[in-house]
């Protein structure tokens, strides 16, 4: 699998992360789910930009949690962009369908590693993992899912098959560290794939519509 190397220190990073490593599949009309405020949009001033959340600053408010439909036609977007948004979702699957159902060409999915954001916690003996935990006030932001790299590459293979669809990219992105160390440890962690569970933060995978 391909890896490259940035560190998604806010959200807006992701955004342009996106507008530029994506742009060949960022065209025509565009549904950005979870947009927060919708920074994308300023990114992609030549596309017709809709983006959806339940908070922040879209243009249309859906609360995925409380809908069994997407308010739109299917194939109406050329793409359809879902960073991690996923993993905040009880019904997760339905989204996922749903996203499938309105996008015409492309969608741009990721999920998060979570492995890798437990390991050092969990080694320790101490501190937290985030977006998981026992808060004693309820979260505005947490996840639902506990997955590796692994398991986030064969859940975006497995929904590929089912809705036929073809895998056009798929890369994980990893913090930058000097090439030594990034050498030592896939000494130690010889498969990519342990290495990836361990150390990457985020799977991105591009799934199109044969044509």
């Amino acid at each position: 699998m391909k890896v490259e190397y940035i560190a998604f220190t806010e959200r807006a990073v992701r955004s342009r992360f996106i507008a530029q490593r994506f742009k060949a599949y960022l065209q025509g009309r565009i549904l950005d789910v979870g947009c927060d405020q919708a920074v994308l949009k300023t990114l992609l001033p030549a596309c017709d930009y809709l983006g959806i959340d339940v908070a922040g600053q879209p243009d249309r408010v859906v609360n995925l949690e409380h809908i069994d439909r997407l308010p739109f036609d299917s194939a109406s977007f050329d793409c359809v962009v879902c960073a991690d948004v996923l993993e905040h979702l009880d019904n997760l699957h339905q989204v996922f369908d749903e996203l499938v159902r309105v996008a015409r060409r492309y969608l741009i999915l990721s999920l998060p590693n979570n492995w890798a954001n437990a390991r050092r916690a969990i080694a320790r003996g101490r501190g937290h993992v985030g977006h998981y935990g026992l808060p004693p006030e309820p979260p505005l932001d947490r996840h639902k899912w506990f997955f590796s790299l692994e398991e986030a590459h064969a859940f975006f293979e497995g929904q590929a098959r089912r809705h036929r669809l073809g895998v056009c990219e798929s890369l994980a992105t990893e913090k930058p560290r000097a090439k030594l160390i990034r050498v030592a440890r896939r000494v130690v962690h010889a498969s990519q794939m342990r290495y990836l569970n361990r150390f990457a933060h985020t799977l991105w995978t591009v799934l199109g519509r044969p044509r």
